[in-house]
């Protein structure tokens, strides 16, 4: 994975709880808005629009890098529209990039065992 690749899973993993956070908030407040006199939603609905639309902007750029398969490109995207799917695409981004760390980690080792092995 290079540097490009690991920063489009990191803007969408960094995204994805506050998008997350912003639904709910904008469910609570159109609940409030209907049982009370406190109307938060023009706010709260302008904030969740932004982070949403930023979401499907990393996504679209994640999806684009690391070359994911319509399924796992569509339960990403799945995730951002249900109320607190945007912590479980963070809990799921977290560890691809952990895996994807490992494997280059181990991809390294392999070529200077074989550098080693191959000078000696």
């Amino acid at each position: 994975m290079d540097i490009k690749t690991a920063s489009a899973l990191r803007r969408l993993r960094l995204v994805s709880a506050p998008e997350a956070v912003s639904f709910l908030l904008l469910l609570v407040c159109s609940v409030l808005k209907r049982t009370t006199d406190f109307n938060a939603v023009p706010v709260m609905g302008a904030i969740h629009g932004v982070l949403f639309i930023l979401y499907v902007v990393f996504w679209l750029d994640a999806w684009n890098r690391t070359r994911w398969d319509v399924k796992r490109a569509a339960l990403y995207f799945a995730l951002s529209v249900l109320p607190a799917g945007g912590f479980f695409a963070e809990r799921k981004l977290k560890q691809e990039a952990e895996d994807a760390v490992s494997a280059v980690i181990a991809a390294r080792a392999r070529k200077e065992s074989a550098t080693e092995g191959a000078g000696a």
